[in-house]
C-alpha cells in the first residue's frame, strides 16, 4: 500500500475526527519522546544568530516571535496576543500576552521585546536577519505589555518580520551574543525547554509544562545528529529514530515494504525551497554573464531530477518556488543546450588551445571546485553529474566534501569558495533583501556570492514600501526574470519535501505550510508509548 497521504482528503479527516473527540471527551495522553534525526548540527542557539536549518529547528521549539504562520500561511498570534496596523500602514502596535514566563521563571515583558530588536540593529552583532529591522525609525515600549513600531517608510513584510524569536533580555543583556554561554544552555519561552546538547551526539530539550498555549503532549524531542545519510535510514529502520527527511531513493524504492507501511507515515508536499549552484562572483571567471548562462545550458536539469531526485521534483527558475505567487511562470528554464554553451564560453573568450578538452584563456584553464556539506548524498550526486556535464564542453570540476559547521564558518561566511551547492528554505514572504541586496554581503550575511544590481536593489526596496499584493507580485515577476537572465546563481530544483515519521504519532496534519505546526498537538496512546522520561 502507498503511504504518501494526499493532504487535502485524509487530514481534512483527521482533523475532524479528532475535533469530534475532542467533544466527546476524549483527551490525548501525555508521555513518550519524538527522536528527529538530521545529518546537520546546530552552530547556534541564539535564534538571531542562527542562519542553518538544524539551529532554526531547535531554536523554533525553545523560543517564540510575536506572530508566527499557521498551516494555511495566515499571520496569526503567538507572543502578540493581537495587534494594530495604522492605515498608512508605518505603525504596528503590538498587545503582548501577559503571565508568559521565561523557562527561568521571570516574566516577558515588552522590555524583551525591545532588546531583541536592538540586539538585531547592532552593527557588532553578526546577524543576517538585521535587513528588515533597520526598516524601523523607532520603537517604543508603551508599557510591560505594549510595544509600538514605527518605520520609516511603509514596509509591507514589516508584521510577519516580528516573527522573529525574541530572546530574555535579563539574560543576555551586557553580554556578548557570539561568545556567550548561552548560544549552548538558552533560556526561551517555547514549548520544549533547554535540556543538553552532546556534541556531534544529540540535542534534548523538555516538555514546558507551563506553556501559555498548553503543555505538550509529548514529554521529551531529541535531536540526534547523524551526519551521513546511509547510516541515519539505518537507525530509521532499526526505530532508533522516529522522524527524518528521507532522500527520494528512500521514499520510492526503501521504505514501499511491509515493514514501513506498518510502523511508519510517509508524507509527500511541495517544499518551500530551492537547491542551486551560487558562484563567487569575485571570482574573475564568473564575473561575465556569458560564462554564466553558458553553465545553465550546459548542466541538464532535468536528468538531475530524473537521476538524482527519481522525478521528486521540479526545475527552479529562480527564487521563488510555483507554490507562490510572487513566482514568473512566464520565466522558462533553458533547454539543456551544450552547443549554445560552447558557443557563449567561445564568446567569452574561452579556447581549448592545447587540445587537451579543457577550456583555456590569459593562460589559465577553466577549472573550478565546488564545495558542498557533508552528509547529504544528493548534492553529492548533483555535482557528479554537472561534472560529467561541464567537462563535455570543456569546463573541469573538482568536488570538495566539507563537515557542516566548517563548511559554514569556514567556508560560506568567510567566501572560500569557487562555487557552492547549497538550498534555501524560504520564508511565507517574497521579500528577498537580505539574499540579494548588494548590501547584505558581510560575513555572515545571506548574500555570500556578493551579487550586485542596482535595479534589482531598487526593486527589492521597492517591493517592501508596496502594501498590494498585485503591485508586489509584478515587482518580484521582475526580480524573478532578471536573476534567471543574470545567473548568480545556476538554480537547479524545487525538491518535494519527503519527511517520514513512526506511526505512533497520532494527530500530525499537513498544511500549506507542511507539518510541524501543530507539533504541542501531536501525541501517542498510553499504550504504544515506548519511552518513560
Amino acid at each position: 500500500m502507498d503511504m504518501l497521504i494526499n493532504k487535502k482528503t485524509v487530514f481534512t479527516k483527521t482533523a475532524f475526527l479528532f475535533f469530534i473527540l475532542v467533544l466527546l471527551g476524549f483527551r490525548p495522553d501525555y508521555g513518550d519522546s519524538i527522536v528527529a534525526g538530521s545529518i546537520g548540527e546546530p552552530r547556534t542557539l541564539i535564534p538571531i544568530l542562527a542562519s542553518d536549518s538544524a539551529s532554526g529547528a531547535i531554536c523554533g521549539l525553545i523560543y517564540n516571535g510575536l506572530v508566527k504562520y499557521d498551516k494555511d500561511l495566515k499571520l496569526v498570534s503567538d507572543l502578540a496576543e493581537n495587534w494594530e496596523v495604522s492605515e498608512d500602514g508605518l505603525e504596528i502596535t503590538f498587545y503582548l500576552r501577559k503571565n508568559v514566563r521565561w523557562h527561568d521563571g521571570e516574566l516577558f515583558t515588552a522590555r524583551d521585546v525591545e532588546f531583541t530588536y536592538k540586539s538585531l540593529i547592532d552593527p557588532d552583532v553578526p546577524t543576517p536577519y538585521s535587513g528588515d529591522f533597520k526598516m524601523v525609525k523607532q520603537f517604543e515600549v508603551m508599557d510591560d505589555y505594549t510595544a509600538r513600531v514605527i518605520y520609516r517608510e511603509p514596509f509591507s513584510p514589516g508584521l510577519s518580520s516580528w516573527g522573529m524569536n525574541i530572546m530574555p533580555r535579563h539574560l543576555l543583556e551586557g553580554e556578548d551574543l557570539i561568545n556567550t554561554k548561552f548560544s549552548r544552555d538558552p533560556i526561551g519561552t517555547g514549548a520544549y525547554k533547554f535540556k543538553l546538547w552532546k556534541t556531534g551526539e544529540r540535542v534534548e530539550l523538555v516538555s514546558n509544562h507551563d506553556y501559555f498555549e498548553g503543555r505538550p503532549y509529548i514529554n521529551r524531542y531529541i535531536y540526534r545528529i547523524i551526519p551521513d545519510q546511509a547510516t541515519l535510514f539505518l537507525e530509521l529502520r532499526a526505530e532508533g529514530v522516529d522522524y527524518i527527511s528521507l532522500t527520494p531513493l528512500q521514499a520510492s524504492r526503501q521504505t514501499t515494504n511491509r515493514f514501513f507501511n506498518e510502523n511508519f507515515q510517509k508524507f509527500n508536499f511541495p517544499s518551500f525551497g530551492y537547491t542551486y549552484m551560487g558562484y563567487n562572483l569575485k571570482d574573475p571567471r564568473f564575473q561575465d554573464i556569458k560564462v554564466r548562462q553558458a553553465i545553465n545550458y550546459a548542466v541538464d536539469k532535468q536528468e538531475i531530477i530524473r537521476g538524482v531526485l527519481l522525478g521528486l521534483g521540479r526545475i527552479s527558475t529562480g527564487p521563488f518556488i510555483p507554490e507562490s505567487w510572487a513566482y514568473n511562470k512566464d520565466v522558462k528554464p533553458l533547454e539543456y543546450d551544450p552547443d549554445k554553451a560552447r558557443l557563449l564560453l567561445q564568446e567569452a573568450g574561452w579556447k581549448d588551445k592545447d587540445g587537451d578538452g579543457i577550456l583555456e584563456k590569459d593562460g589559465m584553464k577553466f577549472s573550478f571546485t565546488i564545495i558542498t556539506n557533508q552528509g547529504n548524498e544528493q548534492r553529492k550526486m548533483t555535482i557528479e553529474i554537472m561534472q560529467r556535464r561541464l567537462k563535455q564542453v570543456g569546463i573541469d570540476v573538482k568536488i570538495k566534501i566539507i563537515e557542516w559547521s566548517a563548511f559554514v564558518s569556514e567556508f560560506i561566511n568567510k567566501r572560500r569558495f569557487d562555487a557552492v551547492l547549497l538550498g534555501w528554505g524560504l520564508g511565507q514572504d517574497p521579500d528577498m533583501y537580505d539574499i540579494w541586496h548588494s548590501s547584505k554581503t558581510k560575513e555572515g550575511e545571506f548574500n555570500f556570492v556578493s551579487y550586485s544590481n542596482s535595479e534589482i536593489d531598487k526593486l527589492l526596496l521597492d517591493g517592501r514600501e508596496t502594501f498590494d499584493q498585485k503591485e508586489r507580485a509584478g515587482i518580484y515577476h521582475r526580480i524573478h526574470e532578471i536573476l534567471y537572465e543574470e545567473q548568480p546563481y545556476l538554480f537547479l530544483y524545487v525538491p518535494d519535501s519527503l519527511p517520514i515519521i513512526h506511526r505512533r504519532f497520532k494527530g500530525i496534519e499537513v498544511g500549506a505550510i507542511g507539518i510541524g505546526h501543530d507539533f504541542i498537538k501531536w501525541h501517542v496512546p498510553r499504550d504504544e508509548q515506548r519511552y518513560t522520561r
